[in-house]
C-alpha cells in the first residue's frame, strides 16, 4: 500500500482561531479519498495548505514518500498536484482548448500552436472519458462540461493527485452521475483524488476512504465500505442527526400567493422570466427545482420587491402587491430568506440584535410614538431569538460578520420566521450551511407550513426539494415546465426536466444509477 500523500500534524492558525489542529491525512496511490465535515471544520484550509495557498504553522508534507515544502501553487503543480475549485476560473470568451493551455501554451516559434493544443486536449479528453469539444467556447457549454475543462486543465499540467472542492454543488443529478463516472475513469488511469463534499450519499457512492474533520480536528478515517450515512453524520456533527425530514401530509387551504402571466427582465433588458403562472396555498410547501441561471433568482427577487416586473401581476392574500415596496410587502405578510445572505439578508457591520429587527424596526415593540425605544427592548427580543434558534455564540451584541455562515443563516431565518408570515420565500435556505444547521432549518420550515404559512422553496439541492416540498414546479429557461405532487417526483425525473426535457418524454427506464444503488 503506497502513499501518494502524507500530511502529518498540520496546524494552521488564524487570528482567534485554530483552523487546523494537528491534522494528519494519508492518501493511497490510485484511490478516491473523501474529506468531509461541517462548515468551518477545516477541510478547505487543509487543502489550501496542500496547494500552497496557505502556509502551515506546524506539520510536514510528504509526496510520494519525499518530504517537501509547498510555498505556492506552482510548487504543488510541479509536484503533480492539481486543484479544481468550487468556483471555476475560466475565461468565458475563450475556447475549451485555449482555457486548458492558458499559461502553459504550446508554441511553434513565438506563436501559439493552437491546432496542436486542440489535438492534445482532445487526446486527454478521450483518455480520461471527459467528453467535451476542445473548440467550443466556455460560454456555450454547460456547467458540468465547464467542470470537465477545469479537470482537463489540471491533467494537462500533469496532475497525478487531484483535489476536487465541492465539485457537485452546481450539478444536476445526471451531471453528478457523469462526474462519478469521470472520477472512476481517472482512478482507473492511476489518478488519486481528494474529494471534498458535504453530500454523504456521494461519499458512499464513489470513495475508497473517508476522513472526517470537526472544528479543526481530525475525528477519524474509515474505509468507506465500513461506514454508512448515519455513522458519518454523527462523526461530522458529534451527535445523532435526523437525516430524513419528519412531516405529516400537508393540509393546503386557500391560495395565499399568486403570480399571473409574470414576466421579468434583468438590468440589461434580457427576459429572464416569461409567462409564469404560480399559486402557493396556506399550509403547503411549493418547491421550485431548476439548474441555477434559469430565472429562479429573478423570480424570487421580483416577488420580494427587489426587481421590477415587466408584465403580469403578483397577489398576496387577495391584494395586488405588484407595485408595493419591499417594506410594504413585508407588512402585507411576506417573509424572505434570500439566497445571498450577505448581499440581501444581513448588514454585516451591524450587531446580531440589530439584524434581527431589520424590516421591523419601525414597529412595536421597538418604537413608541415614532421613536426607537431603548436598546433594552431590542436586546430582550434578540436574546429570546438567539436562544430559540440556537445562534452561536449566543451574544446578540456581536457583529453579524463575526458569525460562521451557518449561524448567519440562523439569524436571517430567526428574523423572518418569528414574524409568522402568511407567505414565506426560502431561497437556497441551507446554502453553505453544515449538516446540523440544515436539520434545524428544515424543521423550522415545516413548522411554518404546519402553522399555516404558504412556503415557496427554491433550492439547488434536489434532496432538499424532495424532502420538504408538497408540490414541485420545475423551471427551465425562465418558464415553468410542469408542476407535480412531490410523491410523483424523483431526482432523475427532475434532472431530466431541469435540462429542458418534456414530461411526456420521460420514461421510468431513465431511473437508476450509482446514487440510487447507495440508497438501496
Amino acid at each position: 500500500m503506497k502513499h501518494i500523500l502524507q500530511m502529518k500534524n498540520i496546524t494552521k492558525r488564524f487570528p482567534g482561531v485554530v483552523a487546523n489542529d494537528q491534522i494528519s491525512l494519508d492518501v493511497i496511490e490510485g484511490e478516491i479519498h473523501a474529506l468531509v465535515g461541517e462548515n468551518g471544520s477545516g477541510k478547505s484550509t487543509l487543502m489550501n495548505v496542500l496547494y500552497g495557498l496557505f502556509h502551515a504553522d506546524e506539520g510536514e508534507i510528504y509526496v510520494r514518500g519525499e518530504k517537501t515544502t509547498i510555498d505556492e501553487p506552482r510548487d504543488a503543480i510541479n509536484l503533480r498536484i492539481g486543484m479544481v475549485f468550487q468556483h471555476f476560473m475560466l475565461v468565458e470568451t475563450l475556447t475549451v482548448a485555449e482555457n486548458v493551455i492558458l499559461g502553459s501554451e504550446i508554441r511553434r516559434g513565438v506563436r501559439v500552436d493552437y491546432q496542436q493544443a486542440v489535438a492534445e486536449v482532445q487526446r486527454l479528453a478521450e483518455e480520461y472519458g471527459l467528453n467535451v469539444d476542445p473548440q467550443a467556447k466556455i460560454q456555450d457549454i454547460s456547467v458540468g462540461q465547464q467542470q470537465r475543462v477545469e479537470i482537463l486543465k489540471a491533467l494537462y499540467r500533469g496532475a497525478e493527485l487531484l483535489i476536487l472542492d465541492e465539485p457537485t454543488a452546481v450539478l444536476t443529478p445526471q451531471e453528478v452521475e457523469d462526474l462519478i463516472e469521470v472520477m472512476n475513469n481517472l482512478k482507473a488511469q492511476g489518478t488519486s483524488i481528494i474529494f471534498i463534499t458535504h453530500k454523504i450519499k456521494e461519499v458512499l457512492a464513489v470513495s475508497d476512504h473517508v476522513t472526517v474533520l470537526r472544528r479543526g480536528k481530525k475525528i477519524g478515517t474509515k474505509a468507506t465500505k465500513d461506514t454508512d450515512e448515519r455513522d458519518l453524520a454523527e462523526m461530522m456533527v458529534g451527535r445523532d442527526v435526523l437525516l430524513e425530514v419528519e412531516k405529516t401530509p400537508a393540509q393546503p387551504k386557500a391560495v395565499v400567493f399568486a403570480a399571473k402571466n409574470l414576466a421579468i427582465k434583468d438590468e440589461r433588458g434580457s427576459e429572464r422570466v416569461r409567462g409564469i403562472d404560480l399559486e402557493v396555498r396556506a399550509g403547503e410547501v411549493l418547491g421550485i427545482a431548476g439548474v441555477e441561471g434559469n430565472g429562479q433568482s429573478q423570480l424570487v427577487e421580483a416577488i420580494a420587491g427587489l426587481m421590477p416586473i415587466h408584465g403580469g401581476t403578483l397577489q398576496l392574500n387577495g391584494r395586488d402587491i405588484s407595485r408595493q415596496t419591499p417594506l410594504e410587502r413585508k407588512q402585507s405578510g411576506l417573509g424572505y430568506v434570500p439566497e445571498d445572505r450577505h448581499r440581501r439578508g444581513l448588514i454585516l457591520d451591524y450587531s446580531v440584535a440589530d439584524n434581527l429587527i431589520l424590516g421591523f424596526h419601525g414597529q412595536e415593540p421597538f418604537v413608541r410614538y415614532g421613536f426607537i425605544r431603548s436598546d433594552r427592548a431590542i436586546q430582550d427580543y434578540a436574546v429570546k431569538l438567539v436562544e430559540s434558534y440556537d445562534v452561536r455564540p449566543p451574544e446578540p451584541q456581536y457583529k453579524a460578520a463575526s458569525l460562521s455562515g451557518g449561524n448567519q443563516q440562523k439569524v436571517v431565518v430567526a428574523r423572518e420566521f418569528t414574524r409568522t408570515p402568511s407567505f414565506l420565500i426560502c431561497a437556497q435556505p441551507t446554502r453553505g450551511v453544515d449538516i446540523g444547521a440544515i436539520e434545524f432549518i428544515h424543521k423550522q420550515i415545516i413548522a411554518q407550513r404546519d402553522q399555516g404559512a404558504a412556503v415557496l422553496l427554491v433550492s439547488a439541492e434536489l434532496d432538499e426539494i424532495l424532502s420538504l416540498s408538497d408540490r414541485i414546479a420545475v423551471m427551465y429557461n425562465g418558464e415553468i415546465v410542469t408542476t407535480m405532487p412531490a410523491e410523483e417526483a424523483t431526482e432523475k425525473k427532475l434532472g431530466f426536466l431541469m435540462l429542458g426535457g418534456q414530461p411526456e418524454d420521460y420514461s421510468d427506464a431513465n431511473e437508476g444509477g450509482v446514487l440510487d444503488e447507495v440508497e438501496s
